[in-house]
C-alpha cells in the first residue's frame, strides 16, 4: 500500500488535471469543428441542388451529382480534421511531434515516387466528379465493362453488372468512359420489315404505337417525349430496316423499349405488317440442273419402270 501512495506521489497532480482539461477542451473544439462542418455541408448541398434545379437539370440527376460531391468532400475533410485533432493531442501528452512530421515529410517524399498510380487515381477522380463525368446510380461503360455505379471514390469507381458482378476500376487506369443515363436516356430501335410492305404504312403505325405510349399514364411519365421516326435507314438481306429513337429519363430507356417492341408486335399483327426472317435460295451451280428438273426426270423414270413391270408376262 505504502507503495502505490509513493507513486501516486510522484505525479504532478495539476499538471495532469491542466493537461486532461486542455485535452477535454480540444475533443470538445473538434466536436464543434465537426458539427459547424456538417452544417456547412448541408448548406452547400442545398445551394447545389437548387443551382441544379435553377438550370433545369433533373432532380434526380442533380441529387446524384450532389451525394456524391458531398460524400467525396465530407471524406476528406473530416480525415483532415481528425489527423490534426490527433497530432496536437499527441503535443499536450509531452510528444514531440516535430521528427513526426519531419518523418512523414521524408516517408511521404520516399512514398511519393512508389504512389505514382495512387496520386494518378486521386487526381482523375477528382476531376471526375469536379467535371460531373459519372455520379452513383448511373449506368457507365468503363473500359468497355457496362454496369451501374455504386460508388465512385478517390482512388475507384465500382461498377456492378446485369449479372451481379462487382468491377473495380481505379480512376487512372480509366481510358473511355461512356454515361448512359447523364440528364436523359434514349432507347434507339431498328425494326425491320418484309419488302413487300409500304414503308409510309409502316412508320405511321410507329408513331401510332408510340402516341399511345405517351398518354398512357404509366409509360408516359417515363417518356420525355413522342418517339422520333427517322424512317428508312438500310436495306437488309431480307428485311428493310426502320429507325427511330425515344428519349427517356435516366436509366428508363429499356423498360421503355421493351414495352414499345412489345406494342409494335401487337399492331403489326392487327394490320397484318410482316416481319420477315430469313430466307435463304439454293444454288447447285452451272454444271447441276435446276432440282426441280431432276426431280422431273426421277417421276418420269419411275413411271416408265412401272409401265415395264406391267407388260412382262405372268
Amino acid at each position: 500500500m505504502d507503495v502505490f501512495i509513493d507513486f501516486l506521489k510522484q505525479f504532478n497532480w495539476q499538471t495532469l488535471i491542466f493537461t486532461s482539461l486542455r485535452i477535454l477542451l480540444i475533443l470538445c473544439i473538434a466536436w464543434l469543428c465537426m458539427a459547424i462542418l456538417q452544417s456547412m455541408l448541408k448548406r452547400l448541398e442545398r445551394r447545389l441542388l437548387s443551382q441544379g434545379e435553377a438550370v433545369g437539370e433533373p432532380p434526380t440527376e442533380s441529387a446524384k451529382r450532389v451525394e456524391t460531391i458531398i460524400r467525396l468532400v465530407r471524406q476528406a475533410t473530416l480525415v483532415g480534421l481528425w489527423l490534426t485533432v490527433l497530432l496536437i493531442l499527441l503535443k499536450q501528452i509531452g510528444v514531440e511531434i516535430g521528427p513526426i512530421l519531419a518523418s512523414a515529410g521524408i516517408v511521404g517524399v520516399a512514398v511519393g515516387f512508389g504512389a505514382q498510380n495512387l496520386v494518378r487515381d486521386v487526381i482523375s477522380g477528382f476531376f471526375f466528379i469536379l467535371e460531373n463525368q459519372v455520379r452513383v446510380g448511373d449506368v457507365a461503360i468503363v473500359n468497355g465493362t457496362g454496369g451501374l455505379v455504386e460508388r465512385i471514390n478517390f482512388r475507384t469507381i465500382v461498377l456492378r453488372d446485369l449479372a451481379g458482378i462487382v468491377h473495380v476500376f481505379p480512376n487512372g487506369s480509366v481510358t473511355t468512359l461512356s454515361n448512359l443515363t447523364n440528364e436523359w436516356s434514349a432507347y434507339v430501335f431498328d425494326i425491320g420489315v418484309a419488302y413487300k410492305e409500304n414503308t409510309d404504312q409502316v412508320v405511321q403505325v410507329l408513331k401510332q404505337v408510340g402516341g399511345e405510349m405517351k398518354n398512357d399514364p404509366d409509360f408516359g411519365r417515363l417518356m420525355l417525349d413522342v418517339p422520333e421516326i427517322f424512317g428508312v435507314d438500310k436495306f437488309d438481306s431480307s428485311a428493310v430496316i426502320i429507325k427511330g429513337r425515344i428519349k427517356t429519363k435516366p436509366i428508363r430507356q429499356w423498360e421503355v423499349g421493351r414495352e414499345f417492341l412489345r406494342r409494335v408486335k401487337l399492331a403489326f399483327d392487327a394490320q397484318n405488317i410482316e416481319i420477315p426472317f430469313p430466307h435463304q435460295t439454293l444454288y447447285f451451280g452451272e454444271a447441276s440442273k435446276p432440282i426441280a428438273v431432276t426431280l422431273l426426270e426421277k417421276l418420269e423414270g419411275q413411271k416408265l419402270d412401272r409401265k415395264t413391270d406391267t407388260r412382262e408376262p405372268a
